[in-house]
C-alpha cells in the first residue's frame, strides 16, 4: 500500500440520512472503544500538561472534528477540563455535534460544541485561546493542503500543544477495517468507510512532513497499537 487513494467517503455527503448518520456513529463509537482509541491520545496528554504546569482537571481541550464527541468525552471521563478548565469540540455536522451532545449529557460531562468547519473559516478560538489542540480519524478525510490547513490551525489556537490520532496506511489496518468493522456494526456506512479510510490514510514520513510544512517543528510520530499514528507536538519551553 505505497500509494494512498482518497476517495470521497459515505459519511462525508452532506445529503446523508440523520438516522443512518447516528448509526454510522454508533457504529464508530464501538470501535473506537474496542480500540482504545483514546488511549494513546490520554498517554500523550499526561506529560504534555506536565510539563506545562496545567493540573488535568484545568486543561482547556479542544477537539477538532470531534464527530460524535468520543475522543472528547472520554477525556472528560478521565478526569481532564473536568474542574475549572473547558473541553470544547468543533465539528462541521449540526447532526453529529446533536449526538454529541446527547451523549455528553448521558455521561453527565460539560462540554461546548460548535458548528465551524475548520477549512473554510478556520477555528473559532482567539491564539493561544487553548491548552491542547487534539484530533482523532479526520486527517485522512484531507488532501495536503487540508491537513497543513488544520494543523496550522491547531498550533495556532493551542498554548501548550497538539495532540493527533489517526489511522496508519498498512495492509494489516486494511484487513483488520474490512473484518472489525463488519462485526461491530451493521451500519453500511461504517462497512463501505472503514476500508476507504485506510486506503486513504498517511503513512509516518508523510505525516511528519506535513507537520513541518505546518509549523509543527520537531513533532513526533509513531505507530500507535492496532493500525494507529499518534503525531505529537509541544510548544516552545513545554517539557515532554
Amino acid at each position: 500500500m505505497r500509494q494512498r487513494i482518497l476517495t470521497a467517503e459515505l459519511m462525508d455527503d452532506p445529503g446523508l440520512d440523520p438516522a443512518e448518520h447516528g448509526r454510522a456513529l454508533m457504529g464508530l463509537r464501538r470501535l473506537n472503544t474496542l480500540s482504545n482509541a483514546a488511549g494513546p491520545v490520554r498517554g500523550a496528554l499526561v506529560p504534555m500538561l506536565r510539563g506545562a504546569g496545567v493540573e488535568h482537571a484545568r486543561a482547556r481541550l479542544l477537539d477538532v472534528a470531534t464527530g460524535g464527541g468520543d475522543l472528547l468525552l472520554a477525556l472528560g471521563r478521565a478526569g481532564f477540563g473536568t474542574g475549572t478548565g473547558r473541553l470544547v469540540g468543533v465539528d462541521v455536522s449540526a447532526t453529529a455535534l446533536g449526538i454529541a451532545r446527547q451523549n455528553g449529557e448521558r455521561l453527565g460531562i460539560a462540554a461546548e460544541w460548535v458548528l465551524a468547519d475548520v477549512l473554510a473559516g478556520g477555528l473559532p478560538v482567539e491564539d493561544g485561546g487553548v491548552d491542547v489542540a487534539v484530533c482523532s480519524l479526520f486527517l485522512h478525510h484531507l488532501d495536503e493542503a487540508g491537513v497543513v490547513r488544520v494543523l496550522a490551525e491547531m498550533r495556532r489556537v493551542s498554548r501548550v500543544g497538539v495532540v493527533v490520532s489517526d489511522l496508519r496506511r498498512s495492509r494489516v489496518g486494511l484487513a483488520l477495517a474490512a473484518a472489525v468493522s463488519r462485526v461491530v456494526t451493521r451500519s453500511r456506512v461504517v462497512h463501505v468507510d472503514a476500508v476507504k479510510s485506510v486506503r486513504s490514510a498517511w503513512c509516518g514520513d508523510e505525516l511528519a512532513a506535513l507537520a513541518a510544512r505546518a509549523g509543527l517543528g520537531g513533532a513526533r510520530v509513531r505507530g500507535v497499537w492496532p493500525a494507529r499514528l499518534l503525531l505529537v507536538w509541544a510548544g516552545q519551553g513545554v517539557r515532554t
